[in-house]
This record gives C-alpha cells, structure tokens and sequence, in this order.
C-alpha cells in the first residue's frame, strides 16, 4: 500500500515522463469519446435521471447533459457512459477496463478542485497503472486467465475503484497517507459481477460508474478524516485474500514499480463489443475481403480460447438468438455474423448493436450457423492476446480459415493514430458537430498545457 501510495504522492509532486502522459491523454481521448458515443443509451438517461433526482450543488460536468453535478453523481454518469457501449480500453493478461473508472473519476475531481490539465494527466496515469497492477496480483499464471474472472467478479470495477481512488486523492491534493488512505477505504466499495454478460441485463453498465462514483467519495471521505487499514491489500482480511484466496501475486502490486510502466501496453479496441470477440470479427472481416460471400455460407466454426466460451458462446440459445443489441456485443456467433454481413465504422460499429440490428432475421440466420469451440492453440495465447480461428464451410464444399493470433489495438497488431481519431470521430459524431470533436480531439492532446480544463468540458457538456 503504502509503495503505490509513494508513487501517486511522487507523480503529483513531480509529474510523470512525457510520453506517459502523451499515453494517458490518449486514454483521456477515447474515454470521452465512449462516452459521447453512449449518451443516448437508456442506462446512462436511467442515471442521469437519478443523479437529478439527488441534487446538489455542481461542481462537475455531467457529459452530455448541459448539467454540472457534485463530484460524485458526475462521477456515477460519466463512469456509465464510459463503459455502457463496451468501447473501453483493455489491459491484458488481467482481462480489465481501466479508463472507464479512472477517466470519469479523474475528471470529476479536477473540476471540482480546479486542476491542470498536466494535473490530470499524472491522475489518469497513475490510477490506471495501479488498477491494473491489482488485476495482476490476482492473475494465475498457472491458470492461465484471471482469478478474479474465474470466480465471476469484474476486476474492471473491483480494481477501478481502488485506482481511481488514487487520482482522485491526487487531485484533492492528498499527501502519500491520504492518498493510501482513500485507497483503504475505496477497497471497502468496489464491487461486481459478470452474470449479466452470459445471460442479459444492463446492470454491468454501471459497474464504472459506481467504481468512480466510488473512488471519488473515497478520496473526500480521506480528505475529511476518515482512514484505511495500512494492510488493505495484503492482509489476512484484505483485498486480495477476500476477492481471490490464496491464487494471488502480491509481487505484482510493486515489481519495478515506477521503472515499467502497463499504461502504453494497454489495448484500444476498435469495435463496440466484448473484446473477446474481436479476433472473430478480426477474421470474419479478412474473409469478407477474401471474397466470402455470406449466402454461400453452409457452416461457421469459432475456435476460441476455452475460458472466453462461457462468455461468448454459451449459453448457445441466447448467444445465436440476442435478447438486445447489447447482449449481442457478448455473441461470438452475432458478432462474426454481423462482420460477415457489412458492418460499419472501423469494421463493426455501433449500428451493428443496436435491438433492430440484434433482430435481424439475416443475421440471425447467419449467426445460427456459428458452432463455439475450444482451440489449443488459443489456449496456448490467452490471455496475452484474445485469439480466434474462423472456419467456414461453404456450400461448394470449400474450408476457408483466417486465424488471429494478436488483436487489433495492442502492441501487436496497434491501431495508427487516424485510426485512433477516426473512432473517437465517429463515437463523437453521435453528441457533437465534426468541428466540436475536432477542437475536443486537440484540447484532449494538449492537456499538459492547459492551466485548467473550463475549454474542454464545456465542449462535452
């Protein structure tokens, strides 16, 4: 604990590197694009219209709304939004989101304290190493895939909380035991579950929201006097013996802490859907260019990594048959479907998830002939990359595979930065003119200038 907390208290005092905070105004950039993208989505009018029922007085921007909010209530919508469309970035092997927390969280007590733009920066770069570092110490390497996952519990908000904690006690001005301290008590508050990606519901939307809604009254509540167990992580009773027994790294919270950093490794994602099935899509589109036409189609067979199954494929009756455009983002077979079918954007876009697009009776048809399968060599992968191997049988008799073995937006396989742009354009495009993303696009990269941030929440009011 009080190592990471050292390491908040010295960015804040210090700043971090350059190109770590070119790295996190990237982050900054395409959370706030998710979240324009996703103001007209009905869990996000559902908070918004809860936060109003709350009141109180506004000292941040509520995305989207035109309306300032306390800290907290911004926190709960902006942290929605930015996971409500499944857009978010993702680090691997610890399979979590962690701008959508860190983001809303970090923005919110900016604004209410009057931060710098570079201020900013140093939170979101700092929250999100640490949210990750915990998602870490609770992968098995042995496993080979998330402890957390396994027990079905979502890192992104459990972890999300504690980290944005963190910038969010940067921002207030916390020294390194104020800072430990709201991460104490921010370990008391994170929460959720992942059933509702199997089998429907739109409560996991929330799950960032109330992360950041979380880690903002976290950091007031240390501000104020309240404190944490100095062991909160480690201890016989803390977090990682409660989320995940004795299956965790304690050595992955500090090894060569403040040396390497996981923030540039960190995966953007180009199509609004569970990233596990991205490497689908990724081979669905290669086919599609190869010439594959979909009525020539007899069967599909998706090759996966065995632990995505339970989330992508299973249970087979509602993965083929979508109960909505959002449980279709967590459908192997609609997802390939709909690559294989148009598709838009970046490839596969927002119109693909929409309920119209997930009742289609082509679609449907289509994704009726996906078969989920485990594949040994995406066992052998996962979770460093989320691979895929595409089979299509065709009704001449023809095999044709594609398979893809690093998704696009990592490392491996990165997204160029008019890639980048171009998604943050189009997620804009939904909330904004193409002149307001264009000024949001150079304020967002030119955080580490701005002496306070009024320029650009004004734009995504």
């Amino acid at each position: 604990m009080q190592r990471l907390a050292a390491l908040a208290a010295d960015a804040r005092a210090d700043g971090l590197p350059a190109d770590l905070r070119a790295d996190a105004a990237r982050r900054v950039l395409d959370a706030l694009g998710n979240s324009l993208g996703a103001t007209g989505e009905a869990p996000a009018r559902a908070v918004g219209e809860l936060v109003a029922e709350w009141g109180g007085a506004g000292r941040a921007t509520a995305i989207g709304t035109g309306a300032r909010l306390p800290e907290p209530s911004a926190a709960l919508l902006n942290g929605t939004l930015a996971h409500s469309l499944d857009f978010d970035d993702t680090h691997l092997p610890s399979v979590l989101h962690p701008s959508a927390s860190v983001v809303p969280a970090s923005l919110a007590a900016a604004e209410a304290r009057g931060a710098t733009g570079a201020a900013l920066l140093d939170a979101v770069g700092v929250g999100v190493e640490i949210t990750v570092r915990l998602g870490m110490a609770g992968y098995d390497r042995e496993l080979g895939n998330s402890v957390f996952f396994e027990r079905g519990q979502h890192a992104t908000a459990i972890c999300g909380a504690v980290g944005a904690a963190a910038s969010a006690a940067m921002l207030s001005g916390l020294d390194a035991g104020g800072i430990a301290d709201a991460m104490g008590i921010a370990a008391s508050m994170g929460s959720g579950i992942l059933e509702a990606n199997r089998t429907g519901g739109t409560v996991k939307r929330i799950h960032c929201g109330w992360a950041a809604h979380a880690a903002v009254t976290a950091a007031g509540l240390a501000r104020t006097g309240i404190t944490g167990p100095p062991t909160v992580f480690e201890g016989r009773f803390g977090f990682l013996q409660a989320w995940c027994g004795d299956q965790v790294d304690l050595d992955a919270l500090t090894d060569r802490l403040g040396e390497h950093w996981e923030l540039p490794g960190i995966f953007f994602k180009p199509y609004p859907c569970n990233h596990f099935t991205h490497a689908g899509i990724d081979a669905a589109l290669r086919l599609r260019a190869r010439g594959l036409d979909p009525s020539d189609v007899e069967g599909i067979e998706l090759g996966a990594p065995t632990a995505v199954l339970r989330t992508i494929g299973e249970p087979r009756e509602d993965k083929v048959r979508p109960k909505s455009g959002y449980h279709a983002a967590f459908s192997g077979p609609y997802t390939v479907a709909a690559a294989l079918l148009g598709g838009g954007g970046l490839g596969v876009f927002h119109e693909d998830f929409t309920d119209e697009a997930a009742a289609d009776p082509e679609r449907l048809a289509l994704a009726a002939k996906v078969r989920c399968v485990p594949d040994a060599r995406c066992d052998e992968i996962f979770p460093h990359q989320f691979p895929a191997v595409l089979r299509v049988a065709t009704r001449g008799g023809a095999v044709l595979e594609e398979r893809v073995d690093a998704n696009r937006g990592g490392p491996g396989n990165p997204l160029s930065a008019e890639e980048l742009a171009t998604k943050f354009r189009l997620n804009a495009a939904r909330r904004v003119s193409a002149e307001q993303a264009d000024r949001i696009t150079d304020l967002a990269y030119g955080l580490a200038g701005l002496e306070d941030l009024s320029a650009l929440t004004a734009l995504l009011a």
